[in-house]
């Protein structure tokens, strides 16, 4: 290897520039062969480095997202769950005008309906257009909430939280929270009112919030923040995990 490709390498190491050093000789035989100039050259190099950056970016987001399992639109059976609204469901995964609206999304069924799937659905597709994603149980992040105001280091987490253009909260129902834990959760979604988009899904009709949240108070002022701008998705019918397990109790 001659001194030039040798400072070369050094140079794309500090500069930051992995696919260019990755793909400069291939490139640089492929124009040699076709004739093409040295703007061509640098073109197709830097449009590959420009690929690879974007797609490392998204694999970032979704890897801070902290999906639990990521689940895509196309795995999910909309022949299944005739409630849902299917083009509506399109729309948004499509263009993620949603978030730049700062409008809410309220997913609301039964449990084993499909809620968990399109949120994540949902969540996967904002991370592929650029946007900073955060999925987790409504109960987690309430207990998450509680430690930290314990440790005093709430403040850290609020200023995480609003760095946020998408909250994913799951399961919302499931669990009855203390009068703090409901209040700091009030909290959550205050602040991001009309700042971050929320997605929340519940197994629980709106009248019956206040059974997890304890004061019909906050669960007024919780749900007129969540409401203002909102779509809402409603995923009925029978749980697929019991389908699931009737099928497999027929079998055996």
């Amino acid at each position: 290897m001659n001194e030039s490709t040798l400072l070369l390498e050094h140079h794309l190491k500090a500069l930051k520039l992995p696919t260019f050093l990755r793909d400069f000789k291939s490139v640089a035989a492929a124009c040699a062969q076709d004739q093409s100039d040295y703007p061509v050259f640098l073109l197709r190099l830097a449009e590959r480095e420009l690929i690879d950056r974007e797609r490392r970016s998204t694999d970032r987001r979704i890897r801070d997202a902290a999906f639990p399992v990521v689940k895509t639109l196309e795995s999910f059976d909309f022949g299944a769950r005739p409630s849902v609204n299917q083009a509506l469901v399109r729309e948004l995964v499509g263009s993620g005008e949603y978030m730049t609206k700062k409008e809410n999304i309220l997913l609301v069924g039964n449990p084993g309906t499909g809620k968990t799937h399109l949120a994540t659905a949902l969540g996967f597709a904002a991370c592929g257009q650029g946007k900073r994603v955060r999925f987790t149980t409504t109960t987690a992040l309430v207990n998450q909430l509680l430690e930290v105001r314990e440790a005093r280091t709430l403040g850290r987490l609020q200023k995480q939280l609003e760095r946020l253009d998408l909250l994913v909260l799951d399961e919302l129902g499931y669990v009855p929270f203390s009068k703090t834990g409901a209040e700091l959760l009030f909290d959550v979604v205050s602040r991001a009112y009309e700042r971050t988009s929320l997605i929340v899904t519940t197994n629980l009709p709106f009248e019956n919030w206040t059974e997890v949240l304890g004061s019909e108070r906050l669960t007024g002022a919780m749900l007129d923040r969540l409401t203002h701008r909102v779509h809402i998705l409603e995923a009925n019918g029978e749980s697929h995990r019991l389908k699931d397990s009737k099928k497999r109790l027929r079998v055996s």
